[in-house]
């Protein structure tokens, strides 16, 4: 049985690492002054490619852009 004690407050609060550490990286950049808070919103996109992969080979990739715009 473990302890509850040392359970970090993000965790306590139902929520991932992951999910907290976005929180807060949106706080810092919110927080900025321009021109720094402009460049890093454009940080803050992400691209990747999503491959299907039909009878263990895989089909032509497509560009996917992940951006806080929508």
């Amino acid at each position: 049985m473990a302890s509850s004690a040392a359970v970090p407050f993000w965790r306590a609060a139902g929520m991932t690492y992951i999910t907290y550490s976005n929180i807060c990286a949106n706080l810092v950049r919110n927080c900025l002054k321009e021109p720094h808070k402009s460049e890093a919103l454009t940080r803050e996109r992400v691209h990747f490619s999503v491959s299907k992969w039909v009878d263990g080979k895989p089909q032509k990739p497509t560009i996917r852009s992940d951006s806080p715009e929508g």
